[in-house]
């Protein structure tokens, strides 16, 4: 649209008016007849009606103009609402790429931690089999020599004293002998033992960071398709990246504090329940010593009680046989009701003996303790990458993702899809059945600072502590 150049529309007018002015002075000058002064009156309309179609065309190009700028005015406020939809797009892109790169940087932070362990248990495992492997050494060259020197057992060296004197110095070598023996099989067990302790610690840290590797692989994979999405919508974006990788790194960091922090409080939880639970042990203990000892003398004194009542029934039974000379049994009645009791007493063995039965899955029943309590029947079953069967494997979202589907509840496949699904709620509040989030991988919450979950390729799905990873989210699905 043209725009109207009001200087060009002054310049005109100015010239117009000059010329009419002229003209008219000229005209009146020199006009002497009425046919002159009615031909310049003429003039004059006509130039006044030229001045008019000039107004009117200037007004119309006004009117066009004024609408030109309301309609930009339109433009302006429409971009303005597009600029702040976009600005509140760019932020929520933002609050996501945060939340995901946070979860790398966890991810990649547990990886590390990860390497450090495996090489620290690297080393404690390649000293605990050098010591084995000495201890052996050791022991074999112990034999060889007892074999060399004929010494082929303790009763053998006894055997050949030649007096009572010589056999009690034999038996005084002998037990030294022994204890030595003893002493060295005792560290070459313990060395055996620490070095396959160690053999299982470094073979399931190396199945945990491949575990992580293949979460971090899986997540970096969704954060690029979310960032090549981003960049095409927004022309900026890169710059709003650059923020969002400050703010995951600034988050990360608060996150690990704040579960170191979570730990060492559940720690301290933990010890004062196994307190409680000692002190408990303790008191029903001395609780059951004392009915025990009340049981017993109970039946010390029934005992005595029924002991005398028979003596008293025998020699009335005694007295009634000689005078009567009749040979009835009175035990006969005894006899009966001891049958009646061993019956009773073996009705109540037969029926203790019953296998009892088997709970079956609460699938109609939702609640978030059903839930945890329905995962734990999977403890021992295989991890595989991918799966989602509790029997033949499934990764640590495939088992959440199953669990939730027997009963009826459809929640999101990936580990990062249900970090955002349901609602967060803190780890305070944090209840049986609850899904924690540690970035890339996901566990169900039992309750007590306690997790199961499908965890490595090597332990399947198995129980953890809820804090053995940094935590960044606890989601709620149920309730």
């Amino acid at each position: 649209m043209k725009r109207f150049n009001f200087k060009i529309f002054n310049r005109i007018l100015c010239i117009g008016l000059t010329a009419a002015t002229l003209t008219f002075t000229t005209t009146t000058a020199f006009a002497t007849t009425s046919e002159e002064l009615k031909k310049q009156q003429k003039e004059l309309e006509k130039q006044q009606k030229e001045l008019e179609k000039q107004q009117n065309d200037i007004e119309s190009q006004k009117k066009e103009s004024q609408s030109g700028l309301n309609s930009a005015n339109q433009n302006i406020s429409s971009i303005q609402g597009e600029q702040a939809e976009i600005q509140e797009g760019i932020d929520e892109a933002k609050e996501e790429l945060t939340g995901l790169l946070t979860s790398i940087d966890l991810i990649q932070a547990d990886i590390e931690d990860t390497q450090i362990k495996i090489e620290k248990t690297q080393q404690e495992y390649e000293e605990a089999k050098a010591q084995e492997e000495t201890l052996y050494d050791a022991m074999k060259k112990r034999i060889k020599f007892m074999y060399e020197k004929g010494e082929f057992s303790y009763a053998e060296i006894l055997l050949q004293a030649e007096s009572v004197g010589d056999m009690l110095n034999k038996a005084g070598y002998v037990e030294e002998l022994y204890d030595y023996d003893r002493t060295k099989l005792a560290e070459f067990i313990g060395a055996k033992e620490a070095a396959k302790q160690y053999g299982d610690e470094l073979e399931e840290a190396k199945s945990e960071l491949e575990t992580s590797q293949y979460e971090l692989k899986e997540e970096q994979a969704h954060v690029e398709q979310v960032i090549d999405r981003y960049r095409k919508q927004y022309a900026n974006f890169d710059v709003q990246l650059a923020k969002a990788r400050q703010s995951a790194a600034l988050y990360t960091a608060q996150l690990q504090q704040q579960t170191a922090q979570i730990k060492e409080l559940q720690a301290k939880i933990d010890a004062k329940q196994d307190e409680v639970k000692k002190t408990k042990k303790a008191a029903d203990a001395a609780a059951s010593k004392e009915a025990e000892e009340a049981r017993k003398k109970k039946e010390a004194e029934e005992a005595a009680k029924k002991k005398a009542k028979e003596e008293k029934e025998a020699k009335e039974a005694e007295l009634l046989a000689q005078n009567n000379d009749d040979d009835d049994d009175p035990d006969d009645g005894d006899n009966t009701q001891e049958s009646s009791s061993d019956a009773s007493n073996a009705a109540s063995e037969a029926s203790s003996a019953a296998p009892a039965n088997t709970v079956p899955a609460p699938s109609g029943s939702a609640t978030g303790q059903n839930i945890a309590n329905y995962a734990c029947q999977f403890v021992g079953n295989p991890y595989v990458a991918g799966g989602t069967s509790l029997t033949n494997g499934a990764d640590c979202s495939g088992f959440v993702y199953a669990v939730y589907k027997q009963f009826g509840i459809t929640v999101p496949r990936s580990s990062y899809s249900q970090a955002t699904y349901g609602r967060e709620v803190s780890y305070q509040n944090a209840q049986a059945g609850d899904v924690i989030y540690y970035g890339g991988h996901v566990a169900i919450y039992l309750g007590g600072g306690k997790i199961v979950h499908a965890s490595t390729a090597r332990t399947g799905i198995k129980y953890e502590n809820a804090t053995y990873r940094t935590i960044l989210t606890i989601r709620r699905f149920v309730g």
